[in-house]
């Protein structure tokens, strides 16, 4: 692609290997000799700076130098050479992922403190003012493309996920009843909001579309009696679940089917989807809704949980091509093609500080086996997931990203409690 070019283009490094050595280390080899930043290159990030809305910042350069943004105090940031300063200025979208995680870009104290400055100064349209910023994959979410982008994400390893996650293995949003609540019991009240809302019964029949490692399902046929069908296209996932289901006497009433999503056939009481939505596409979202229309009772209901955005843009570069390829979180008014005309919205909530606040304890025990994760793959993939984690937490505690909990219905056919009094009375 011609980005990797541009990219390069002003390219210095020595070709000594770098997978043994820690970050510092790799920075230092990078620097084949401490030649003085330019005036121009200076100047230059100056206006970068005040290009991304002048965060408060303090950046140190190769040769000590120092600029600085904003208001004090301000978090810092050391560029290793001008390699990683010319990148991050023509595609900060990507390249600050990139340079980040290869140790071109060192972030100095908190992470996530770093990424809420970085976002609360950012203004609107940003990617206008950096068009290389748009030139992104083109998203596929075809069957087997569909297949490939969740293949890259989540088929790296269930003991990886075991590492982090509650013991449930929820890959989504939990909810806290209370600010202070571990994340095993957040994501326990998260189940239960969502059957809560759904007004499950004992007997009904279920169908979840993206069922992760299984811990909804397992909730609703423990907990509320239900069966269900749960589609998944990630084999280790789909593994783990049935496995799972197995060990625990569940496999009389769930049935983890590897499929997709478009594939799903049968008459169901109630359809649910956590975390799914990201990875269908927008040009898919109408297509759903047809697939929900075809296997929904006439009586039936269902609840999507899904990150979404107040404004409609590409997810950035770097996360599209090294994190979630095919991936569009849609904003609310997107979203309504699935329901209109064939549905009618009942409810809907934004979690997005629920979400930020689970993002923040992945990230914490992320840290606390980074040692593990390192063995497992390298210190290019520990600073990219940290940087993943962080920058998600980020994004929902300043608002970049919303999560969004949709309830819906036929527009007759179903009764919905007369108050919302069911919500709020969670299962110990």
């Amino acid at each position: 692609m011609t980005m990797h070019g541009i990219c390069t283009m002003h390219d210095q490094r020595d070709s000594v290997p770098t997978e043994n050595l820690v970050p510092g280390e790799v920075a230092a080899m990078r620097r084949p000799a401490r030649i003085p930043a330019s005036g121009l290159e200076r100047t230059a990030l100056g206006r970068f700076l005040n290009l991304i809305g002048k965060p408060d910042l303090s950046v140190r350069l190769w040769d000590g130098s120092e600029l600085h943004s904003g208001r004090p105090p301000r978090v810092e940031a050391s560029i290793a050479d001008r390699t990683a300063l010319w990148r991050l200025m023509l595609n900060p979208s990507l390249c600050f992922g990139e340079e980040y995680s290869s140790g071109g870009i060192e972030v100095e104290g908190d992470l996530a403190v770093f990424m809420r400055a970085i976002l609360r100064a950012r203004p609107a349209a940003l990617d206008s003012r950096f068009p290389l910023a748009r030139l992104l994959h083109r998203s596929i979410n075809d069957l087997s493309g569909s297949r490939e982008n969740i293949h890259h994400h989540y088929d790296i390893g269930n003991s990886f996920y075991a590492l982090w996650l509650d013991k449930e293995m929820a890959y989504t949003c939990a909810y806290y009843p209370e600010p202070g609540a571990s994340l095993e019991s957040a994501q326990f009240a998260k189940f239960d909001l969502v059957c809560r809302k759904l007004n499950l019964q004992a007997n009904e029949t279920v169908v979840e579309a993206g069922c992760g490692w299984g811990g909804l399902a397992r909730h609703m046929a423990r907990h509320y009696g239900v069966k269900v069908k749960a589609y998944n296209i990630s084999r280790e996932q789909i593994a783990y679940c049935r496995e799972r289901a197995r060990r625990e006497g569940l496999d009389d009433r769930i049935e983890y089917i590897e499929d997709d999503y478009r594939n799903i056939r049968g008459q169901f009481d109630a359809f649910v989807s956590v975390g799914m939505l990201e990875h269908v596409g927008m040009e898919n979202l109408p297509a759903l809704g047809r697939v929900i229309d075809n296997c929904l009772r006439p009586h039936g209901r269902g609840l999507i949980h899904t990150i979404g955005q107040h404004r409609g843009e590409p997810l950035g570069g770097w996360i599209a091509r090294h994190i979630f390829p095919g991936a569009y979180p849609p904003t609310l008014g997107e979203m309504q093609t699935i329901f209109e005309p064939r549905f009618t919205v009942l409810d809907v909530e934004n979690l997005r500080a629920h979400y930020a606040q689970t993002c923040l304890q992945w990230l914490a025990r992320f840290d606390e086996h980074v040692d593990q994760v390192r063995a497992m793959f390298d210190e290019n993939f520990v600073r990219a997931w940290r940087l993943y984690l962080a920058s998600s937490h980020a994004s929902f505690a300043e608002g970049e990203l919303q999560l969004f909990q949709v309830v819906f219905s036929r527009p007759r056919g179903y009764q919905p409690p007369w108050t919302r009094a069911h919500l709020y009375g969670a299962r110990a």
